[in-house]
This record gives structure tokens, sequence and C-alpha cells, in this order.
């Protein structure tokens, strides 16, 4: 769906058209959108001390024929990853986070966590790939995997396309892709170019779509709460798997760690604390 058509848009586009009456429910949904969502068409009345025949006749006047459809709307562009603004509180952010991490680590069996986890501690060779907002996401994975373990790189590069590298996959790498909502249009392409047999993905419910393309699919919830999508969930499922890598490794994993730590102190990279 385009963000040109939605709610707010359509609020914006009609304003100048609307009545008094209908302009104080409007200026109330641009400032709590996802209200839309969560409250009837009795309770926006109550809040914008409007009447609900007027709350239904705004909703007629964006073209939409109800207050559902209107709400499916905003329901459609907040699972795409569209930001949509809304003011809550401290304790609705905890409660939020809180069920994102519990709904993504509880979805994944703890036979799946192994898998992965032995996968990333036996490779010869690891290749993480994430565009956009995924690219952190990434970047913080193989910042875990090289403290373990070596030949890990990230992709693709500042500035670079990413068919030579994939041209140069070995037949022993094994590929972690982070591709979570607003992938960009190269994301289609690129699953079908890399092993399904050889590839991870970590997504959020909309890659399922990607399913038959990998080994092992890992969903994260993103929430759809908020103006914006939270990154908690991956994040933490990352350091679950590393963790988890790092167990298997054993004396190996302890070695580079403490190899490391040395050079740190040997060059003088991190702050003594």
């Amino acid at each position: 769906m385009s963000e040109n058509n939605g709610v707010l848009a359509r609020i914006r586009d009609k304003y100048p058209e609307l009545s008094p009456s209908a302009r104080v429910i409007a200026n109330y949904l641009q400032q709590f959108p996802l209200t839309i969502i969560s409250d009837s068409t009795s309770e926006i009345a109550a809040k914008t001390n409007t009447s609900k025949a007027t709350v239904s006749r705004l909703f007629r006047q964006l073209g939409y024929a109800s207050h559902q459809d209107a709400k499916q709307d905003l329901v459609l562009q907040r699972d795409a990853g569209i930001p949509v603004k809304q003011v809550l509180d401290q304790h609705d952010y905890i409660a939020a986070e809180l069920g994102n991490l519990q709904r993504t680590l509880e979805s994944i069996p703890a036979e799946q966590i192994n898998q992965v986890a032995e996968l990333l501690a036996n490779a010869p060779r690891i290749t993480l790939i994430g565009y956009r907002n995924s690219y952190p996401v990434a970047l913080h994975c193989r910042q875990q995997l090289k403290q373990i373990r070596p030949n890990v790189r990230l992709l693709p590069q500042p500035g670079q396309s990413l068919s030579e590298d994939i041209m140069d996959l070995s037949s022993d790498e094994i590929i972690l892709v982070f591709g979570f909502r607003r992938r960009p249009r190269i994301f289609a392409r690129m699953m079908e170019a890399l092993p399904p047999e050889r590839t991870l993905l970590f997504t959020d419910p909309t890659g399922q779509v990607y399913q038959e393309r990998v080994k092992h699919l890992l969903l994260c919830q993103l929430g759809n709460q908020f103006a914006f999508d939270s990154y908690a969930a991956p994040m933490s499922l990352v350091s679950v798997i590393c963790n988890q890598a790092y167990t298997l490794l054993g004396d190996e994993g302890d070695r580079r760690v403490s190899t490391i730590t040395s050079l740190y102190a040997k060059m003088g990279e991190l702050d003594p604390e």
C-alpha cells in the first residue's frame, strides 16, 4: 500500500473541506493516529467532545466505507513498516518491548536455536548480509561472532555491488541474511541467487514469503504499536544464538577471546574503565 493513500494523507488532502467539528476530530487523529486502531468510534467521539455520527461521517469524507476500513488501512501501513506517530508513556514502551521479546524467543524452538548455533560455530566461513535497518543488526552479529571465531565478513561493503561477492561464495560458507520489513527491491533477487541449503534468514513475519529459500527462518517481532519498529528482539535473538555458539566452541572460543582481549590492552583500543 502506498504511504500517500494512508489515513493521515487523506486527512491532509481533505482538511479544507471538513466542518469545524470534523476538524477537531482530524486534529486529534493527526496527533494520536493509532487511536484509529485502538479506540472505537464512541471512544474517539468522547475524547474529542463530538458525536459518533460526526466521527463516522469524517471517515466517509476521507473515502472509507467505515471506521473499520480506516482501521484496516492503518494496520496495513504499520505492518508494512511505515511510521505512524503516537504519543505513549514509558509503561507502554516497557510492555510492548517485553511482549516483542517474549513472542520472539518463545516462538523459536530450542532445537532450532542449537542447530543455528552449531552452524555458526562450525562453519569454515560466515557471510552476513543486511540492508537498510537490517544492517545494524547484521553488524552487531558480526561483532559478536568475530570475538569468538575467525572468517566472518559483512556485506554489502559501502558503495559496492553484491554480485561479485555472491559469485565468490564458497561451497562450505554459511550465509546469514537479515531482512526486516521495508526491504530494498534487490532483496528478492538476492534471495533467489543465494544457496537455500546454506542460507539463514532473520526477519519479521512479512519475511515468511522466503521460507522455501532458506535452511532456517528465524522470526522476530518488531511491534506495530509505535511509529518506528523496535529492533530489541532481533538484537536479543542474535545475542542468544551467539552465546550458544560461544559455548559450543569451547576452548577454541576461549583462546580467541583471551588473545583479542590481550590485543585490546596492547593497542590501547578500549577505555580502561
